[in-house]
């Protein structure tokens, strides 16, 4: 397991202390090339520091996701204590969370 944050573009991440979140992910060695990309890129954006799991490619050999959700896809993203499956959704879930931060509303999409 690795724990990382995402800097701004151009510059390599920089190993943290104590993550925000665990996302558990497919093994694509890029963050362009999946939806498990997609929740890491968000991550990064937010500045939100994670913890990568990286589970096999295989949906059965998964059973750390399948016991966190009864169910075996990635990207899986546990924060605030809860576990959230799909990419769109924790994508959503992200841009709530920033909005209340901020205190606006979500952006309409």
């Amino acid at each position: 397991m690795e724990s990382i944050i995402w800097p701004a573009a151009g510059r390599p991440p920089r190993s943290i202390v104590s993550p925000v979140a665990t996302l558990y992910r497919c093994t694509t060695p890029t963050n362009w090339l999946c939806p498990c990309g997609k929740v890491a890129r968000a991550l990064a954006a937010d500045k939100i520091a994670f913890e990568q799991v990286r589970v096999p490619q295989r949906r059965s050999r998964r059973p750390e996701v399948e016991a966190l959700t009864d169910q075996s896809r990635v990207p899986v993203l546990v924060i605030d204590g809860e576990a959230i499956c799909d990419s769109r959704r924790i994508v959503e879930y992200l841009e709530f969370r920033r909005s209340q931060r901020v205190g606006q509303a979500p952006a309409p999409g």
